[in-house]
């Protein structure tokens, strides 16, 4: 028995002799599979549903331009000029899609400087299958490329409003394409691209400064620079299809949530939120539009309360993905009532003729919703640091000012450069013949009847 015992020890011990060398080997391995563990579950996973969400979110946004805008804007020009403003927004979305697939893209969202991206993405060099990019690691970058193209189509069809009947087609294809390069592209790098503005802390959930204030302004320059319509202030210009234009406004408020809680860059709770906010605040300023006008002129107007809703819609997009519902209230009622002013009295008391209100509506209401973002962002919903005056934070203000400030200066300069330089090359407008007898017959041979 003892004999047994010792023999059994002693083929433990030869065991874990000769175990030794293994379990060394395996302590020395430990260290250096940690570390590859960790790099494995800090890759980026694709998510299933994040990606379902913004592939319908881009298809959302893509809405909001054809047939959206399309329908809003040409609804309200004469009936002449019908079929010259929807294809405006037909040639621009197919224009801008070519630019950014070359070169847009690249400049707006690689790695470059505080100024401008690279050229990484020039072409599409390096766009695979499943990469993804660091702003929406839960998406393949295919797929936040299209979503971010959606707002780069939309911003200079926006501008078009401002010149309605009356610039040269071929006048208006160079402007947005240079337009959409020298302007939009740094915009959008320096807001979202990791580009100077991000770093001062600017917050634009979903393009308060890079689309609306940045489309507006550069309307506003258009329509000082190219003149008024003929016949303005003396002719009937009244809209020649209203029912063309409610019909946009409801595809550009529901692709609007597309816009809006499309920014969350995923199914979460913070795009919840952003549809939330969205619906009030479109809501808000849709009501208060049409209060101020029925107070003001005796009557509710359908134009009123379209333009009302997109006023709203329009100054909750940078402050969709930081604010509560009840802040969306009050920037829907302020926004209402002030861009109200904006396409009315302001634009009377100036004298400018923004055809449709490109400025009225997209400046005025973009610059409300930045500021507005300032004081009603909250920490709770926006994360850690993001919040405004309600949350303790006034400095935000300032920032959201400085931030509007450096996008309008650089989109007014920039925007009068190029059409400076259009008009030498090519003429901005139609002449006084075409103008009066209507685009659509003279620059593509087609009318509506």
């Amino acid at each position: 028995m003892k004999f047994k015992t010792n023999s059994v020890l002693a083929g433990a011990g030869a065991a874990a002799v000769l175990l030794l060398p293994a379990l060394a080997l395996a302590q020395a391995a430990a260290p250096a599979a940690a570390p590859a563990a960790a790099a494995a579950a800090a890759a980026p996973k694709l998510d299933t549903g994040d990606t379902a969400w913004m592939l319908t979110s881009t298809a959302l946004v893509l809405m909001m331009t054809i047939p959206g805008l399309a329908l809003f804007y040409g609804g309200m020009v004469r009936k002449k000029n019908v079929l010259a403003t929807v294809m405006q927004s037909f040639a621009i979305t197919c224009m801008i899609s070519v630019l950014w697939l070359i070169v847009g893209y690249s400049l707006a969202f690689t790695p470059g400087s505080s100024i401008i991206g690279g050229l990484s993405r020039i072409f599409m060099a390096g766009l695979t299958l499943d990469g993804v990019h660091d702003l929406a690691k839960t998406i393949p970058e295919t797929v936040f490329m299209s979503f971010q193209l959606t707002f780069a189509i939309i911003t200079p069809a926006l501008i078009a409003g401002a010149f309605a009947e009356r610039m040269k087609f071929s006048a208006m294809m160079w402007f947005m394409a240079l337009w959409s390069l020298i302007v939009y592209a740094p915009i959008a790098h320096w807001v979202w691209g990791g580009g100077f503005l991000g770093d001062w802390g600017v917050l634009d959930f979903a393009g308060g400064t890079v689309v609306h204030i940045n489309a507006g302004v550069a309307g506003l320059v258009c329509a000082l620079v190219i003149g008024k319509r003929k016949g303005f202030g003396t002719e009937n210009m009244a809209p020649f299809n209203l029912v063309y234009s409610v019909i946009g406004a409801a595809l550009l408020w529901v692709g609007w949530f597309g816009f809006n809680a499309g920014s969350a860059v995923g199914a979460s709770p913070n795009a919840g939120m952003a549809m939330a906010v969205t619906q009030f605040a479109a809501a808000a300023a849709a009501m208060a539009w049409m209060f101020a006008e029925w107070v003001t002129r005796g009557k509710p107007s359908v134009l009123g309360i379209i333009s009302g809703a997109v006023a709203g819609l329009v100054a909750i997009t940078p402050a969709s993905g930081f604010v509560t519902p009840m802040g969306s209230l009050a920037i829907g009622i302020v926004a209402g009532l002030v861009c109200f002013w904006g396409a009315t009295g302001l634009k009377k008391a100036m004298g400018y003729d923004d055809s449709l209100d490109a400025f009225g509506v997209h400046g005025i209401g973009g610059f409300v919703g930045a500021i507005l973002t300032g004081v009603f962002a909250v920490e709770v919903i926006g994360g850690e640091g993001k919040k405004g005056l309600i949350d303790g934070n006034a400095g935000q203000v300032l920032t959201q000012l400085w931030g509007s400030l450096v996008c309008i200066a650089w989109c007014a300069v920039a925007t009068f450069i190029i059409l400076k330089v259009v008009d030498a090359l090519i003429g901005l407008r139609v002449t006084n013949e075409e103008e009066i007898e209507g685009l659509d017959i003279n620059l593509h041979g087609e009318t509506i009847h």
